[in-house]
C-alpha cells in the first residue's frame, strides 16, 4: 500500500497499512466508550432544513405509493446526473437517481418484473428498454424460468417453496464500503488487478475463467464508482482525509450498490465504530465539533432513509412495507474482550430522536451482557421510545464469525468483505406436514406434489405414522430446495452479477447459502396435538383433508414446555441435516433460518387447515414466534421456548418478535429501562439469537389503522425488520394486531 501520510496522519500503525484489512485498522485505532449519553446534541439547522424537505416528499410518496419513476433509463452506477435534496444544506451527497425518492428501473433481474412494477404504480416502462431486454438480452428471471423443472415450477406455484429470489435481486451481500474510505478506489483497483494476474493463472478451467471475468467486472465497477463520485465533485480514488469524507466515501460505495442492484436486502454493514475513529481524530485536532459529528451521522442516515427500489405486487406481498433492510450492526464485543461500543454507537441511535423514528436503516444492536451498562440502558430507552431497533446475540455469533461481522437482511451474520450469501427464501414446513398426511398431494388443488406415499386414513391421526411420512416429505423437499437454489444463483451470477458489492470483498470469498423455513410453530403445535391430544381429519370427496377436529388438551409451543418445544428443535435439526446431503453451488455452506419476514401472511393463504386447529388461509406466526394467543404463560415462558431452538442448526438466524405493553415493564421510566435490559441480558445468556422489541399498546396500532394520516412515522418491528405501520396492507396490519402483547414480564 502507498503511504498516505495526509489521510492516515495520527492513526496508529498496523498491518492494515500493508494489506487490505479494515478490521486491523479498527482494532488498532478505536477507543471504547463506557460513558452515558449526556454528550449527545440535537439536530443542526442544516439537518432540520434537509429533513423537513424530505418529510414533505415522504407525505407525497405515502399518498401516491411511489413518488416518481424514471422509466426511460436503466439504472446503473453512472446512469443518472447528480441529484440533491437541498444542496446548500446537505453535508452528505448522492441520490439513486437525479431527484429524491424518484425510483430507478433495474432490468438485469427481469424485464417483466420491471414492467409489472411500473404498471402497478401507473407508469409504463420505455418501449425501447422493454424491446432490448426482451429480445436482445437474457435477464436473470427469464434464464431461471427457462431451465426450471416442472417439479420446481409446481412447488413454487403451490407454495411449498416460495419467495425465491428468481423474480428480484437476491441481496444479502454486504460490500465492505469502509474500504473505499480507508484506502481509496485506486488502491482497491490495484489489488484486484494483482489478483487477476496472480491468483488464477495456473490453468484455464471453468472456475478460473469465471473468476477472471468476475474480477474484471469488479474493476470496471470500481472505476464507475469513482466516476459517479466525481460527478458530485469528489475524488474518491484516494483515501478519505477527514470524518466528512470518510462518511461520504463509504456512502458512495453503498449508493453504487443500490443503483446497480435491487436486492431484497441491501445492508450497509458495520460502519459506526469505523467512523468514530475519524471523528475522534478530528475532534482532537480541532477540525470538527460534536455538533458537526452528529450532523454528519444525521445526514448520512437521511440518505439511507431515502433508499428505494421499484417492486412488484408479488414482492410487496412477501416483504410488506417497502423495506430495503439497510442494516447497520452496532456494538458487540471484540475478540480481545474490549467493547466495540463507541460514542458513535450512541450518535447513530440518537438519529431516531433528531429525525424521529423510522424503519431504515435497520439498526441492529450486537448484544452481550458484557456491553457497557450505560450503552445497554440507552438502547433500552431507545427501544421503549421508538420500537425501531433490534437485538442479536453477539456471544453466539462472535465465536463463529469473529468481531468484524455484520448482519445481512434481518438476522444473518457474515464477515464483512470476506463472506457473502446466496439468499433463498423459505420452505413451508406446515404445508409439508399436510403433504405427509395426504399422501404427498396438495391440500388445495389435489395435485400430486411430493412423492406418492400412503394416505393416512383412519378416524384419528396416528403420531408415529404422521412423523414417518413427515420425514419422507422433508427429505424430498430438501433436495428440491437445494437444486432450485443452485439453479437460481447460477443464473444470478451469470446475468445479474453484483460487481460493485463483490469488488469490496476479498477476491477469494467464502460463500454461505441461506435456506429458511416458515410455519414452524404451526408444524410444532400440530405434532403436539396429534401426539398428546386426538386429531380427527375431515376429508373431502377426493380423500384430502379440508379441516381437523382437535379433541383433548395438548401443550402449545411458546409456554416453556419441553414436551412440545422439543419438536421445534428436532424439526430444524432434521431439515438442516437433509439439506446438507445435497451439494450446493460454488461450495456454499448450508445455513438455515427461522425467519418469515412478512411472508407468514402469504404462506398462510397458500396453506390449508392444519392439525393444530388453525383454519385454512389463516396467517402463520412470524419467524420463531408462537402462534397468536397460544403463548399464554407470559413473556419469560415464551422466551424459553424460542431459546430452545439451536443456533448451531439455524445459523442463518432465529427471528423472534416480542411485543409488550409499557406498563408491563414497570411504572417509571427507570424501572422500564432496567427491566428491559434484564430481559435482553437473560435472552442473551439463554442463547437466544435475535429479538425484536415493540413497546406499545394494541390500541395504538388500532388507532393508527383507522387514522393513518396521523401516524406517518409510527415504526414497529414485524419480523426481523421494522416498517412504518401505515405502509402495511390491511391484511398485514390485522396480523400484527392479532399477535400477543404481553401484559406482564
Amino acid at each position: 500500500m502507498e503511504n498516505n501520510n495526509k489521510a492516515w496522519n495520527s492513526f496508529k500503525e498496523g498491518r492494515w497499512q500493508n494489506i487490505i484489512d479494515v478490521r486491523d485498522f479498527i482494532q488498532t485505532n478505536y477507543i471504547p466508550y463506557e460513558g452515558d449519553d449526556s454528550f449527545l446534541v440535537g439536530a443542526t439547522k442544516k439537518t432540520e432544513n434537509v429533513w423537513n424537505k424530505c418529510r414533505e416528499l415522504l407525505v407525497q410518496e405515502n399518498a401516491k405509493g411511489v413518488l416518481d419513476v424514471d422509466t426511460e433509463t436503466v439504472s446503473t452506477i453512472t446512469s443518472h446526473k447528480p441529484g440533491y435534496i437541498e444542496k446548500e444544506n446537505e453535508v452528505i451527497f448522492g441520490l439513486q437517481t437525479d431527484a429524491p425518492l424518484k425510483r430507478g428501473v433495474i432490468v438485469n433481474g427481469g424485464v417483466r418484473m420491471a414492467e409489472q412494477a411500473c404498471k402497478e404504480y401507473g407508469y409504463e416502462l420505455s418501449h425501447e428498454i422493454s424491446n432490448i431486454y426482451s429480445k436482445h438480452a437474457t435477464t436473470h428471471n427469464s434464464a431461471v424460468f427457462s431451465v426450471y423443472t416442472a417439479e420446481m415450477r409446481k412447488a413454487r406455484k403451490l407454495g411449498i417453496i416460495t419467495g425465491l429470489p428468481d423474480a428480484y435481486g437476491r441481496g444479502r451481500i454486504i460490500g465492505d464500503y469502509r474500504r473505499i474510505a480507508l484506502y481509496g478506489i485506486n488502491a482497491l483497483i490495484k489489488q484486484k488487478q494483482n489478483d487477476l494476474e496472480a491468483m488464477f493463472e495456473d490453468n484455464m478451467s471453468e472456475d478460473t475463467m469465471r473468476y477472471r471475468e468476475e474480477i474484471a467486472k469488479q474493476v470496471k465497477a470500481l472505476k464507475d464508482i469513482a466516476k459517479m463520485a466525481a460527478s458530485y465533485g469528489f475524488d474518491i480514488t484516494v483515501p478519505a482525509t477527514n470524518t466528512k469524507e470518510a462518511a461520504q466515501w463509504l456512502y458512495f460505495g453503498y449508493l453504487a450498490a443500490i443503483k446497480e442492484q435491487n436486492g431484497a436486502a441491501m445492508s450497509i454493514g458495520r460502519t459506526s465504530t469505523f467512523l468514530d475513529i475519524y471523528i475522534n481524530r478530528d475532534l482532537a485536532n480541532g477540525t470538527l465539533t460534536e455538533e458537526e459529528a452528529q450532523e454528519i451521522m444525521d445526514q448520512l442516515v437521511i440518505k439511507l432513509r431515502l433508499a428505494r427500489h421499484l417492486r412488484t405486487p408479488e414482492y410487496n406481498e412477501l416483504f410488506a412495507g417497502d423495506p430495503l433492510w439497510v442494516t447497520e450492526a452496532i456494538g458487540g464485543i471484540g475478540q480481545d474482550g474490549r467493547s466495540l461500543v463507541t460514542k458513535n454507537s450512541f450518535r447513530v441511535l440518537h438519529t431516531l430522536y433528531n429525525l424521529g423514528p423510522a424503519p431504515e436503516p435497520n439498526l441492529t444492536i450486537l448484544w452481550s451482557d458484557k456491553l457497557p451498562q450505560n450503552f445497554k440502558n440507552f438502547c433500552a430507552k431507545v427501544s421503549i421510545d421508538t420500537s425501531a431497533i433490534q437485538y442479536e446475540n453477539d456471544d453466539l455469533m462472535r465465536p463463529i464469525y469473529g468481531d468484524d461481522y455484520a448482519i445481512a437482511c434481518c438476522v444473518s451474520a457474515m464477515q464483512v468483505g470476506r463472506q457473502m450469501q446466496f439468499f433463498g427464501a423459505r420452505a413451508n414446513l406446515a404445508k409439508a406436514l399436510l403433504l405427509a398426511i395426504n399422501g404427498g398431494k396438495d391440500e388445495n388443488t389435489g395435485e400430486q406434489l411430493a412423492p406418492v406415499m400412503p394416505v393416512l386414513d383412519g378416524e384419528y391421526l396416528d403420531y408415529e405414522a404422521v412423523r414417518k411420512n413427515y420425514s419422507k416429505v422433508m427429505a424430498w423437499l430438501a433436495g428440491l430446495y437445494v437444486n432450485t437454489m443452485n439453479l437460481i444463483h447460477f443464473m444470478h451470477d451469470k446475468h445479474a452479477y453484483e460487481a460493485s458489492q463483490m469488488a469490496l470483498h476479498d477476491s477469494e470469498v467464502k460463500r454461505l447459502m441461506a435456506f429458511g423455513i416458515a410455519g414452524l410453530s404451526v408444524a410444532v403445535d400440530s405434532l403436539s396435538a396429534i401426539k398428546y391430544g386426538k386429531v380427527k381429519p375431515i376429508r373431502g370427496e377426493n380423500g384430502i383433508t379440508t379441516d381437523f377436529v382437535v379433541e383433548g388438551e395438548h401443550p402449545c409451543y411458546g409456554n416453556g414446555d419441553d414436551s412440545v418445544d422439543i419438536f421445534a428443535k428436532e424439526i430444524t435439526h432434521e431439515f438442516l441435516t437433509e439439506l446438507k446431503k445435497h451439494k450446493t453451488y460454488r461450495g456454499a455452506e448450508h445455513t438455515l433460518s427461522v425467519l418469515t419476514i412478512t411472508s407468514n401472511v402469504m404462506y398462510g393463504k397458500k396453506t390449508g387447515a392444519t392439525p393444530d386447529g388453525r383454519k385454512a388461509g389463516e396467517a402463520f406466526a412470524p419467524g420463531a414466534n408462537p402462534m397468536h394467543g397460544r403463548d399464554n404463560k407470559g413473556a419469560i415462558a415464551a422466551i424459553k421456548s424460542v431459546t430452545n431452538i439451536s443456533y448451531k442448526d439455524c445459523r442463518d438466524g432465529i427471528s423472534y418478535t416480542f411485543s409488550i405493553v409499557p406498563g408491563a415493564l414497570g411504572k417509571s421510566p427507570e424501572a422500564r429501562i432496567n427491566n428491559l435490559v434484564a430481559i435482553l441480558d437473560g435472552y442473551s445468556v439463554s442463547k437466544g439469537h435475535h429479538i425484536n422489541i415493540n413497546v406499545f399498546d394494541r390500541a395504538l396500532l388500532e388507532k393508527a389503522m383507522q387514522e393513518p394520516e396521523n401516524y406517518p412515522q409510527l415504526t414497529i418491528r414485524v419480523s426481523g425488520y421494522a416498517v412504518n405501520f401505515v405502509k402495511l396492507s390491511k391484511a398485514h396490519q390485522k396480523e400484527v394486531i392479532k399477535r400477543t402483547f404481553y401484559q406482564a414480564v
